[in-house]
């Protein structure tokens, strides 16, 4: 694996090619709970990932008790990436109407201006990707080849096909 500096414009291409989120919190328990969010917006500039959620659920109360959450990305099986990051609820309806799409009605019945209409912003610290679309595929296919006619793990060191990266 790759950790560099230089793997951030990849995280941020690879990040704006998902439209859906697995959005892992901590429950009441203490164990991991995930459950697939729609990306509203990812902020330019910060990279603040934007999803829509209810006040009164169960996602809300999670991340006003604990802020760090984890967001899994998946495309096929070519593109791969998990963000960690910190979480703030955020009200502003002028903003909610900004991000507001037609779709979200069917979890907001009354639209943006619903009283239970929260956006929450992730600020990623940390992400990981693996892409092994286009030629990345290619150069994994031959990886895959070699370690299976060798009987060794490929070394996976090349920062367009996975890294590790702080944000």
């Amino acid at each position: 694996m790759s950790e560099a500096k230089d793997a951030r414009p990849k995280v941020y291409e690879l990040l704006k090619s998902f439209s859906t989120a697995m959005f892992v919190t901590l429950g009441q328990d203490g164990l991991p709970v995930a459950r697939p969010m729609h990306v509203a917006q990812i902020e330019e500039g910060t990279g603040d990932i934007c999803f829509f959620t209810g006040v009164d659920g169960t996602l809300h109360d999670q991340v006003a008790e604990e802020n760090r959450v984890l967001l899994l990305f998946q495309k096929d099986n070519s593109a791969f990436l998990s963000v960690r990051g910190t979480t703030r609820i955020e009200k502003d309806r002028t903003r909610i109407k900004e991000l507001w799409k037609e779709i979200y009605k069917v979890w907001f019945l009354a639209g943006p201006e619903d009283p239970d209409v929260a956006l929450l912003i992730v600020n990623p610290v940390e992400a990981e990707y693996w892409d092994n679309r286009g030629t990345n595929k290619v150069k994994y296919l031959f990886d895959a080849v070699t370690a299976y006619v060798t009987g060794e793990t490929p070394d996976r060191v090349d920062p367009d096909l996975h890294a590790k990266t702080e944000l």
